[in-house]
């Protein structure tokens, strides 16, 4: 799997905070562009096909939380949300917002390299799979197929584009059919860490995918069913 050619996209108001970064993926032989503003950044992310972008919460005007509320509106690019120490609150409506992880200012430059690889790990695409191998991790249900190996999303034979985040929620829930997952475990087994957050980031994220699979199959949005005051299950038999 060849990552080096993703093209990525740092948003900072901070030119030295920009230029680092930029150094430090360019020297990985990512193509990095860079924009100092929400604006720009909204601008750029909408007309050009970034693979990931590095993306500040706090910057004047439009913020990392309105550009990546607006960027969910049209696509799925991977998003790691750069955020200050005591932002936690700030935190909990980046990952509303769509934000796939976040990094924790100050920060080390090779932690985000680091960062930056594994989220294009989860997000890599059949594009980097295709080999006459037959796929070993495919799960199949009625209106639903979900092709682990190629990190791809069908629902009634047309394929669904969904964010890192929304793709292992959903990859979670199917791997145990009928089995009831409570908006904590899956904070932590999905975003891997102990998040003292709102659990609305789960409410949110199931919400967005029902939203994207019902447009193309009703029966396979249902298969996401809501335990009431618990959390949520996958129904693999419902139609």
């Amino acid at each position: 799997m060849e990552t080096t050619e993703a093209r990525l996209l740092v948003v900072d108001d901070e030119e030295r905070i920009r230029r680092l970064l930029k150094m430090y993926l360019e020297r990985e032989n990512y193509q990095v562009d860079d924009a100092e503003n929400g604006e720009k950044a909204l601008d750029m992310a909408m007309n050009e096909d970034y693979d990931l972008i590095l993306l500040d919460l706090m910057m004047p005007g439009i913020d990392g939380i309105e550009v990546c509320e607006e960027l969910r509106k049209h696509k799925a690019t991977p998003v790691i949300m750069l955020t200050a120490k005591g932002e936690e609150a700030n935190r909990v409506q980046g990952f509303e917002a769509g934000t796939d992880d976040y990094i924790v200012k100050p920060f080390s430059p090779r932690e985000v390299v680091l960062r930056v690889k594994a989220l294009l790990r989860r997000a890599s695409t059949t594009k980097f799979l295709q080999t006459e191998t037959a796929a070993k991790d495919i799960l199949v249900f009625p209106h639903l197929t979900i092709d682990n190996d190629a990190h791809r999303v069908l629902a009634d034979d047309q394929e669904i584009s969904l964010t890192p985040k929304e793709y292992e929620l959903l990859h979670y829930l199917a791997q145990a059919p009928d089995k009831v997952f409570a908006r904590e475990d899956l904070l932590k087994n999905v975003w891997n860490y102990e998040f003292f957050g709102d659990l609305r980031t789960v409410d949110t994220h199931i919400k967005r995918l029902r939203e994207k699979l019902n447009k193309v199959s009703p029966d396979a949005a249902n298969m996401i069913s809501t335990v009431w005051g618990i959390g949520y299950k996958f129904e693999a038999g419902r139609q």
